[in-house]
């Protein structure tokens, strides 16, 4: 978050809480029928710009994921979105929230994102019918040699 923030738009804009900023590159991977639009505009609205589709294949400062159970191997998704993402970047995992079809236990995505060498940083309930997770890639110079 920048100091300038204006903390307000911080409180009620779950694009902003997540540190979404004017001008980034933001990859949107999983979209269907059942995401949440008005999300979608949020982050749209904070990045000013449109979210890039699946088959972008340039380097994006952002990953917008949404992830339900039956979308396949959670592990798999994480590392695909991260293959074109800029070092520090972060991943927002959507998954619908308790009760809801295609529910992901929080044990699942921790244990995915951990074999996915992603670090969760925030979770955050970002809409009706679905809840987001940050997680964050490796900053440069941490790395093992």
């Amino acid at each position: 978050m920048s100091a300038t923030a204006d903390h307000a738009e911080e409180r009620t804009n779950p694009a902003a809480r997540l540190g979404f900023q004017p001008g980034q590159v933001v990859q949107e991977i999983g979209y269907d029928d059942d995401v949440d639009q008005e999300l979608r505009k949020a982050v749209q609205d904070a990045v000013e710009g449109e979210l890039m589709d699946e088959d972008y294949d340039d380097v994006a400062d952002a990953v917008v994921l949404w992830f339900r159970d039956d979308d396949g191997d959670l592990t798999d998704a994480l590392v695909d979105a991260t293959t074109y993402m800029e070092e520090g970047g972060a991943v927002l995992l959507l998954t619908p929230k308790t009760g809801r079809t295609g529910y992901v236990e929080p044990s699942d995505i921790s244990e995915a994102a951990t074999t996915a060498g992603l670090t969760a940083s925030k979770s955050v309930s970002v809409g009706k019918d679905w809840s987001g997770s940050r997680l964050a890639t490796p900053k440069a110079g941490k790395s093992k040699r």
